[in-house]
């Protein structure tokens, strides 16, 4: 069975068939999922072809709510937020900062999507600023590849030691700047709450050069005013909203047994999230990045595999 995945893992990445072939899959595209319930007996989804504007039925034994925790984008309830008069966006609506040149943009969140964007900002001549509300891990990519594979033959404490270490060496003291660092280290808050840290593309030597500044939470808006945390007040002609992502899955499925709570994600923790009532399954809500999915996928696939051959 290995060598049988093996062998179809090098013909996926070489390009030799498609996937769906292989497996016999066929996807069904521009569709909008209306609605799914639980009739008693089946999964009742109603969906929208978008593409013919008619209305469909699928019937299915077992439902996989596969649409994860990153369904869209999260805009945070700010105070005067509807009155700003300049661009309003949130980050998944961002293409590029050449339309900013020479602007005042503020960017909201300190994530791996805020970071980048403020880059790409100064990048293309705007004048950018950076909320940074909590501590943040900063680290490189070759650190991230490091730490990952020493996960594998060492504790979690001690590889978080060996990163954080590397990541002071390389970027030295921030707080001056108004960025602090995480009490416990960046891969034990990727298990234990899929925060990951971010991957610096240069945005920390931009940060220390004074071409984006560092800036605490918003307070209110008004107009074009923002006016922070701190005292200071200061107008801006965009706002990027790097916020996060919300589930939507409150916003269509029925008859859940309450497997999911009111913020669209399962109640239970890892790993004993992925699996509701009456067939219905969960897979991408773990909090922890494709190898979560990945645990999910298994465990799903291997208690469909036991209820059918029983």
């Amino acid at each position: 069975m290995k060598e049988h995945f093996d062998g179809l893992c090098e013909d996926i990445r070489y390009g030799v068939f498609p996937i769906t072939k292989h497996f016999d899959i066929s996807p069904l595209y521009h569709r909008h999922v209306v609605c799914a319930s639980f009739d008693g007996k089946n999964w009742v989804v109603v969906a929208k072809n978008t593409l013919f504007g008619m209305t469909e039925k699928y019937v299915a034994k077992f439902l996989v709510v596969a649409t994860g925790e990153n369904s869209e984008g999260y805009i945070p309830p700010i105070p005067g937020l509807d009155s700003f008069n300049g661009e309003l966006m949130h980050s998944s609506c961002y293409e590029n900062g050449k339309r900013f040149e020479k602007k005042d943009v503020l960017v909201v969140g300190s994530g791996n999507s805020g970071m980048e964007i403020s880059f790409d900002l100064s990048n293309w001549g705007a004048r950018t600023s950076l909320i940074v509300r909590s501590p943040v891990h900063f680290l490189t990519e070759g650190m991230v590849k490091l730490g990952m594979g020493l996960l594998k033959y060492l504790p979690l404490d001690l590889v978080d030691n060996i990163v954080l270490m590397l990541s002071k060496l390389k970027y030295g003291d921030i707080s001056e700047y108004g960025i602090q660092r995480p009490s416990k280290g960046p891969f034990y808050l990727k298990r234990a709450t899929g925060r990951s840290p971010v991957i610096d593309v240069g945005t920390i030597a931009k940060i220390r050069a004074q071409e984006i500044k560092v800036l605490p939470s918003i307070k209110k808006v008004n107009g074009h005013e923002i006016h922070f945390m701190n005292g200071g007040i200061k107008s801006y002609d965009a706002i990027v909203l790097a916020t996060g992502y919300k589930s939507t899955v409150g916003e269509w499925l029925k008859d859940d047994g309450g497997l999911f709570g009111e913020d669209g994600m399962p109640k239970k923790r890892n790993p004993n999230h992925w699996k509701g009532e009456n067939g219905l399954y969960c897979v991408g809500f773990a909090r922890a990045g494709l190898f979560g999915i990945s645990n999910d996928a298994k465990a799903i696939s291997q208690d469909i595999t036991t209820i059918l051959n029983h």
